[in-house]
C-alpha cells in the first residue's frame, strides 16, 4: 500500500511539473497584440493591431469537422512544409470560423512580412493581411467542443444586444493552448464590432 502511494505521488508530481512547463511555454508564445478598451459584464472590447495570417479554407461547418484537418495543414506549413523548408515559430491563438465555408488561421510572427514568407507546398494555403480591428470577446475554459462554442456565442450575442453594441461579420473561435495542455486552458469567441462605437471615425 505504501509503495502504491509513493508511485501515485511521483506520478502526480511529474504530471503537475509537466503541466507547469507547458503552461509557462504557452504564456511565452507570441500572441496577437491587443488592448482591452472596455468591459461589459462577461465580455471585453479589444482593439487588435494589424497582423499577417496564414489561412486555409475547409469544408465542414463545425469545430469537430474542421479543427483537426485545418491544424494539420497549417502546422505542416510552419514546421517546414514550404519551398524553403523553413520552420516558422508557432503563435497563438489559433482562429477558426464556421459556416458554409469554414476556415482556420495562424498568425504569422511579427518579424515576417508577406514577401518574406516561403511559398507553401500546399497551394490552398493563403496569406492574409488584416487591418486593425475592434472585437467583442467572451472567454471560457476547459476543452472546446461544438456545444460550448455555440453556448458562448449565444451568450456573447445576448451581451452585445443588452449593451446596444453592433457587430458585423462572422463569429470566430480562438484557441490558445496545445492539445497536451490540461490545466489553464483558454478559449474565446470573438466578433468584430463597429469601430466608431469606441473610437472617432478615421
Amino acid at each position: 500500500m505504501k509503495t502504491l502511494l509513493i508511485v501515485f505521488i511521483v506520478i502526480v508530481t511529474f504530471f503537475l511539473a509537466a503541466q507547469f512547463i507547458v503552461n509557462n511555454s504557452s504564456n511565452k508564445t507570441e500572441q496577437h497584440a491587443y488592448e482591452v478598451i472596455k468591459r461589459f459584464d462577461d465580455i471585453e472590447i479589444r482593439h487588435y493591431s494589424s497582423a499577417l495570417f496564414t489561412k486555409i479554407r475547409l469544408s465542414g461547418n463545425s469545430y469537430s469537422q474542421v479543427s483537426g484537418k485545418g491544424f494539420r495543414i497549417l502546422a505542416d506549413y510552419i514546421f517546414g512544409g514550404n519551398a524553403a523548408k523553413e520552420k516558422i515559430a508557432m503563435t497563438t491563438p489559433v482562429s477558426m470560423s464556421f459556416g458554409e465555408e469554414s476556415e482556420m488561421r495562424f498568425m504569422v510572427p511579427a518579424n515576417y512580412t508577406k514577401e518574406d514568407l516561403p511559398l507553401p507546398n500546399n497551394k490552398e494555403i493563403e496569406f492574409i493581411e488584416e487591418k486593425e480591428k475592434v472585437m467583442a470577446v467572451i472567454k471560457f475554459s476547459g476543452w472546446a467542443n461544438d456545444k460550448k462554442i455555440n453556448q458562448y456565442q449565444e451568450q456573447l450575442i445576448e451581451q452585445l444586444q443588452k449593451n446596444n453594441i453592433k457587430h458585423k461579420g462572422n463569429f470566430s473561435f480562438l484557441g490558445y493552448n496545445p492539445p497536451y495542455q490540461v490545466i489553464n486552458r483558454r478559449n474565446e469567441i470573438v466578433v468584430e464590432v463597429e469601430y466608431d462605437q469606441f473610437f472617432d471615425s478615421k
